[in-house]
């Protein structure tokens, strides 16, 4: 007779995954939209296209990203609370830069072995992203992989898919010589350089100099200042274009930093001139977390520009008429704003003054 062996014992616990289900049920609640048919537990999510009514020509616009290396972070800090928010701002403040509602959102979330308490963490984070976002968290999946992930290990992935009317589209088209790049804060590293960060902020200190703090970081200390979560534009950013602002263009900056950002919101004929500064930085706030990472590593002014998002978490082009009506509505929406450099003639560039 042939030995019995249950899918427990293979090490999945289809118990513990139905745990983990009730346990993020009312996190997802919280995120829906009238739009939305049905709850969770579908084979498929089912989203109503009444958000497109009164479009003329609406436009669906997909994004998908993960969290990456800030993960091995999180695991070793044991901090899942705010990962979710950073999954969800790497996906939706990227559909956001056509000028996209971010309408629904799904997840999915890797495990070595299953724990409903640190599920509902992780994905309690995603929901306030999405709350954040303006999104509904209509679905996803949890996927235990013994054998493959060790116990501890998780992966997190997302996908969004907003809206726009074409008409209303904003892009590298749209930009012209003379316009004005406004920046818009980062709340400190988001979601890229982690690798980097951990090999010279992380590696070889032990939790408990992770938790002290530090003068350089202004008390804080590095578990909270690296584990800070992303900043989300998109909710703010959807309502300040329905508001009316004449932006032209906008640059998500993230992995690559404003030098490989920026410039995917220029035309071929444009380059986008930033103030960098001096010896004693750019003409802008950098979050302390960063300049310590720069610092750390020993980077260069190019190379750090070109890693990290040095305080500019979105940049938005406008025209230099309608700086002071575009940033009174963003701040309207509570995102304050700097200027950061204009659009000059060139080739489609970052260059820096």
């Amino acid at each position: 007779m042939a030995e019995h062996i249950t899918y427990a014992d293979a090490g999945v616990d289809v118990d513990e995954g139905a745990r983990a289900v009730d346990a993020i049920k009312d996190a997802v609640a919280t995120t829906m939209r009238p739009e939305v048919i049905g709850g969770l537990g579908g084979f498929g999510s089912c989203f109503s296209a009444s958000a497109f009514k009164g479009m003329d020509d609406p436009v669906l616009v997909s994004g998908t990203d993960g969290v990456g290396t800030k993960l091995a972070i999180a695991q070793l800090l044991n901090r899942h609370d705010t990962v979710g928010e950073d999954l969800v701002a790497m996906c939706a403040d990227d559909v956001v830069v056509v000028g996209a509602e971010p309408l629904f959102f799904l997840d999915y979330v890797a495990v070595g072995k299953l724990e409903a308490e640190a599920m509902a963490q992780i994905v309690g984070g995603i929901a306030a992203g999405c709350r954040k976002a303006g999104c509904a968290l209509v679905g996803g999946e949890m996927a235990e992989h013994p054998g493959v992930m060790a116990p501890e290990d998780y992966d997190l992935a997302g996908f969004v898919v907003g809206v726009v009317d074409r008409a209303s589209m904003i892009g590298p088209e749209l930009v012209k010589e003379g316009d004005v790049v406004l920046g818009i804060p980062s709340s400190g590293i988001h979601s890229n350089g982690y690798s980097l960060v951990r090999k010279v902020a992380i590696e070889g200190r032990s939790t408990q100099e992770l938790l002290e703090p530090l003068d350089e970081l202004g008390g804080e200390s590095l578990a909270d200042a690296v584990m800070r979560p992303t900043t989300i534009y998109a909710g703010a950013l959807v309502r300040a274009l329905r508001a009316g602002a004449a932006i032209h263009a906008m640059a998500h900056i993230t992995g690559g930093g404003i030098t490989e950002n920026l410039n995917r919101a220029l035309p071929a004929h444009l380059d986008a001139e930033v103030f960098r500064g001096g010896e004693d930085g750019p003409a802008w706030n950098v979050p302390p977390v960063i300049n310590y990472m720069v610092r750390a590593a020993g980077l260069t002014q190019d190379e750090a520009y070109k890693t990290f998002n040095m305080g500019v978490g979105m940049s938005v082009i406008c025209a230099p008429e309608d700086v002071d009506a575009v940033r009174g509505m963003l701040r309207d929406e509570g995102l304050e704003t700097f200027e950061m450099g204009h659009i000059i003639k060139g080739t489609g560039k970052v260059v820096y003054r």
